[in-house]
């Protein structure tokens, strides 16, 4: 069994999302997480996962939406995370100072406010993390010690020293796409040396399609080639990894499913 720990379903547009639902159910894709990174997402997401019963969501703000809608309130996040039992996860959220003007502070605030509701409603936090690992760390390493809570660091994308800061802390790793790149040799070193029980995969679709898809807008049948990747790097099989991540990915949203 596959599952895509990181999609963005309420990205493709309603004419072609069913296609999209059933592409990746026919790669063996049985589950999907739709993450959510905009307050205009919050209905449009808790509607898809009454819709497909293999489709689970996330309510949260991505750091460069805070900085586009204003921060979403507590009150908010609670608000939406009781309208659907589908909803098992706060995000995504997090940090991102990639781009040129960035406002720190703001992001900062939106992250400890999801941190907070993640620890009120005991749901993991999906964790978006760019160019900003010292600020990244600090926050995540100080919040937990106040007191603990589930996170999946989506996407990753750093090096061994942030992989393993955040392992300490019994968070989860997500390899996305990236890591089929041909430039990503350094990050599937990385990868190669995590804990197998600390591993999902996604697709982060629309987005980052991997290798032999790139240029192509992608989907989460897709997942399929990341996890031959991650096969490869950890010295397993693919039926292997599958698997492992599969039960990764239930036993952190305590789902009984098959």
């Amino acid at each position: 069994m596959l599952i895509d720990s990181h999609c963005h379903l309420d990205m493709f547009d309603d004419s072609i999302r069913d296609d999209i639902v059933k592409n990746a159910n026919n790669a063996g894709v049985k589950y999907m997480l739709n993450a959510c990174a905009a307050r205009a997402s919050f209905e449009k997401i808790i509607e898809i996962t009454k819709k497909y019963d293999c489709v689970f969501g996330a309510i949260g703000q991505h750091p460069e939406e805070a900085e586009r809608e204003g921060i979403v309130s507590k009150e908010e996040l609670y608000t939406f995370i009781s309208k659907s039992k589908k909803i098992i996860a706060i995000g995504e959220t997090g940090l991102d100072y990639s781009g040129e003007n960035f406002n720190r502070n703001l992001q900062i605030e939106n992250l400890l406010n999801h941190i907070d509701v993640a620890k009120n409603t005991g749901l993991p936090l999906i964790i978006h993390n760019r160019d900003s690992n010292d600020d990244m760390t600090e926050i995540l390493s100080s919040e937990y010690k106040k007191s603990p809570f589930k996170a999946i660091i989506h996407c990753f994308t750093a090096d061994k020293k942030m992989a393993d800061k955040m392992l300490e802390l019994g968070f989860y790793i997500s390899a996305s796409g990236i890591t089929t790149f041909k430039s990503a040799g350094e990050l599937r070193d990385v990868f190669s040396t995590l804990p197998l029980e600390k591993l999902l995969i996604e697709t982060d679709s629309p987005y980052l399609a991997p290798v032999p898809y790139r240029g192509k807008t992608n989907e989460p049948a897709f997942v399929v080639e990341t996890a031959k990747v991650l096969a490869s790097i950890t010295n397993t099989s693919f039926d292997e990894i599958t698997n492992i991540t599969s039960e990764n990915f239930k036993r952190l949203f305590e789902l009984d499913i098959k």
